[in-house]
């Protein structure tokens, strides 16, 4: 069998074969780059959010080891503030 390139190996004809479907489907879809852009929208979206979050919850922690530090070093003079 031979094929319009010449070249009659089964792999060579199984090549151009899937080539051409992968470049129809490629033409056929339109919004695909706009889809990748919506997913990298997306993704900076909630790295976004999680880093608020990790702001929020890092700020609230480090406001408590400071408060458990200064109880901690008033414990001697028994305020009673803990």
């Amino acid at each position: 069998m031979r094929h319009s390139t010449g070249f009659s190996h089964p792999a060579i004809g199984y090549l151009q074969a899937a080539l051409r479907t992968r470049l129809q489907r490629a033409r056929a879809e339109e919004d695909r780059g706009a889809s990748a852009i919506e997913w990298v929208v997306i993704a900076a979206v909630v790295v976004g959010i999680v880093l608020a979050v990790g702001f929020v919850i890092s700020s609230a922690l480090t406001s408590k080891a400071t408060d458990v530090q200064n109880c901690i070093a008033g414990a001697t003079d028994q305020s009673g503030s803990c």
